[in-house]
């Protein structure tokens, strides 16, 4: 019986580490392609043209199409096969990334980094649920923690690496770097991860629409107000109709049998109140990073490199302090610890805003730097946990999923919203003009962060952290292998 067992063992042992591996490195690049273009922003720009507007959508392309999209790709990966469906948008990820590498002008280049976002939008759900289903439920801690781990260093190391890629070969090798990993991954997934779907799984194509449509409606409605003005046709139009669909989004979520998202998760005041921190949070962080990151290089002259690095104690700070955020939250219920990240965070952008100049130096901004990156890791950490513990086992997977986009959606309405209020207040004529309008931006993403704050201070006072890891396991959805 003990010679039957250790094969199985070894087996069992080697298909979870295959499935750590291929998960974890398809969710690096994803996480990377989040932050990596924003230190290649001005060489962007420069080699392809293209104003404001149009860098907010290289950014926005692949952060709305990933945010709506998120859950409507775990429902396919569910309905027609997770290693299936993880593969098909591992396949389009990739490919996308090469054309985008190859884009002639910035108008190609902001349609292949949406279907960088649709392929994105596929893969990353179901790396968890493919890491779920290969890791005994006794290890799955640990296999989450590394998965998370990695996605973490993906954040943090975004700036640097797409800083690093454009100033020593060029801004086209921060997509390029994405093709051999996928092509290496694309036969690993194919050989080494077991099929599986969930009973009874349904699509809810018509609420995948609504608020597709509708979140893209407001967000070019915000991208364009500068431009345009905010009694324009193009302005209002975007802005009614956007509205008027993501209500109707609402409305769905609230009447039909199967929603992408039941409406009755807001019901509760700890799932309610920290998604809508969460999203106030990433506006407040990505639009942030959107334009600092341009300061950096554009007033002070860093090089893309130099760039990525001195963003390091903002983004990489959760990689020291996030263990910290995890013990806190445990000794001491996750509200204190969230709300001292928001609160943080907003301090860290109020300081920029009070010291920018187009001659700040760098020791100057240090301190902004370091307790807007230790506020953030506050936050993410904690607020995952939250979101996990305040739905009942069985929705778990819906709610991480809602949060995620959301998380995502805020990180667009941000960079829609800082940057309009730039273009309106200064613009990239001179040092001057940008810092004009860097200023009030920040300030506006300082209140935003505030307001997050306000809606944790809602939340519950001490989460009970959940079930334990065998309850959830018994009321968790089966997974249903499939030949």
């Amino acid at each position: 019986m003990d010679t039957m067992d250790k094969p199985t063992a070894a087996r069992r042992s080697a298909t979870a580490a295959w499935a750590l591996v291929i998960t974890s490195v398809a969710g690096f690049m994803a996480a990377l392609d989040n932050l990596v273009v924003t230190t290649a922003l001005p060489s962007i720009r420069k080699d392809l043209g293209g104003a404001l507007s149009d860098l907010e959508w290289t950014v926005n392309a692949y952060t709305l199409t990933f945010a709506v999209l998120l859950m409507f790709g775990a429902s396919l990966g569910d309905r027609f096969g997770r290693r299936k469906l993880f593969i098909t948008g591992l396949s389009i990820f990739t490919g996308a990334s090469a054309a985008a590498a190859l884009a002639p002008g910035i108008n190609e280049l902001i349609a292949f980094r949406a279907v960088q976002g649709v392929g994105a939008a596929i893969m990353m759900p179901l790396t968890l649920t493919l890491l779920s289903a290969a890791v005994p439920a006794e290890r799955r801690g640990t296999a989450f923690g590394i998965w998370g781990a990695v996605n973490g260093l993906a954040v943090a190391s975004g700036p640097l690496i797409g800083g690093s890629l454009t100033e020593h070969i060029s801004w086209q090798w921060i997509f390029w770097l994405n093709v051999p990993l996928g092509l290496a991954l694309i036969p690993l997934a194919r050989l080494r991860l077991a099929e599986s779907t969930a009973p009874n799984a349904r699509l809810d194509g018509r609420g995948t629409v609504l608020i597709s449509l509708g979140l893209f409606g407001v967000v070019f409605a915000l991208v364009n107000a500068t431009a345009h003005g905010w009694t324009s046709a193009r302005v209002l139009s975007g802005l009614i109709g956007g509205a008027i669909l993501v209500a109707a989004f609402v409305r769905h979520g609230m009447t039909a049998r199967n929603p992408i998202l039941p409406m009755r998760l807001f019901r509760g005041r700890q799932f309610t109140a920290i998604n809508v921190s969460s999203s106030l949070m990433f506006a407040g962080m990505f639009g942030s990073i959107f334009l600092l990151s341009q300061f950096l290089q554009n007033v002070l002259g860093y090089s893309p490199t130099e760039a990525g690095l001195r963003m390091l104690p903002w983004t990489g700070m959760p990689m020291i302090v996030a263990p910290i955020a995890g013990f806190l939250s445990d000794r001491i219920g996750g509200r204190p610890v969230v709300a001292a990240g928001l609160a943080l965070q907003a301090i860290g952008l109020g300081w920029f805003a009070t010291i920018l100049s187009t001659d700040v130096s760098y020791a100057a901004q240090l301190p902004a730097l370091i307790i807007s990156g230790a506020g953030m890791a506050l936050f993410i950490a904690p607020a995952t946990s939250l979101v996990m513990s305040s739905v009942a086992p069985s929705e778990q997977g819906i709610a991480s999923g809602a949060n995620n986009a959301l998380r995502e959606v805020g990180g667009s309405l941000g960079v829609a919203v800082l940057g309009s209020i730039f273009a309106a207040q200064g613009g990239y004529g001179s040092g001057t003009q940008f810092v004009d309008g860097l200023t009030p931006a920040l300030w506006t993403g300082a209140a935003v962060l505030t307001v997050a704050l306000v809606a944790a201070l809602l939340l519950p006072g001490r989460s009970s952290g959940g079930r334990s890891g065998a309850a959830a396991e018994e009321d968790a959805p089966s997974l249903q292998p499939v030949a």
